[in-house]
């Protein structure tokens, strides 16, 4: 079972009794720790969300409701409030769940390019030494940084890959225009060396600092732009 499977199934159903997934689990003590954290987060939810009710509740309410309506009708109220505000925890606590799950870099890189077409179109000619204070801002990087400029950047500005923050760039390459994405590195992000559409090619490789994701129409562009990035970026 491969990284992205056993997680996709440990976010699912982290008290799974399949045997591909415990052999999976076995092999990493990371993965066990990682299913153990997992395991008490789904018992500290389904613990909040046992509420005891008491057996005379019935009896209780009617008979507020004959010698008390406006008390009853207050409670009512109170009763739609904590309602609301328990979906929005269980609405909270779902959308965090989704933003710890693992992050096909692939994928969110290809979706990236879609929705943001129009940096293709931009030309702001951005020096090295802004693209290096984008860097500091996030925060993430450490001292990670481009020690000369790296060819033509038409494009630079931050970007969210799954809650994290990171950095989108349009450089040019051998004849035709390619996206970078430097994402910091995170234990849930699934990174491939390929990937593509029907339109575009991606590749992906690792620094020390980030993960690099590089996005255009033709393989030689993608690497003229990886060697800019392997002598310029530290």
């Amino acid at each position: 079972m491969d990284e992205l499977k056993f997680r996709r199934q440990a976010y699912g159903e982290p008290n799974c009794q399949d045997e591909d997934f415990l052999t999976a689990m076995h092999d990493s003590p990371e993965r066990e720790s990682f299913l153990n954290d997992l395991k008490k987060l789904d018992s500290k939810l389904e613990r909040a969300l046992k509420v005891d009710v008491p057996e005379d509740l019935a009896a209780k309410l009617l008979l507020n409701q004959q010698l008390h309506q406006h008390q009853v009708q207050r409670r009512k109220s109170g009763f739609t409030l904590a309602l609301v505000a328990s979906v929005a925890f269980i609405a909270g606590i779902s959308f965090t769940l989704l933003r710890m799950g693992p992050v096909d870099l692939g994928e969110h890189a290809l979706a990236h390019v879609y929705h943001e077409a129009m940096a293709l179109k931009v030309d702001d000619n951005v020096g090295f030494d802004e693209v290096n204070f984008q860097l500091a801002s996030m925060g993430t990087l450490g001292n990670a940084k481009f020690t000369k400029q790296p060819g033509k950047v038409y494009y630079s500005t931050d970007c969210d890959f799954q809650g994290v923050k990171s950095l989108h760039l349009v450089m040019q390459g051998e004849h035709g225009k390619v996206t970078l994405f430097i994402v910091p590195l995170e234990d849930r992000m699934v990174l491939d060396e390929a990937f593509a559409d029907n339109k575009y090619i991606g590749k992906g490789f690792a620094t020390d600092k980030a993960y690099m994701l590089l996005v255009g129409e033709d393989t030689a562009d993608l690497g003229y732009v990886k060697e800019e990035i392997k002598q310029t970026f530290i």
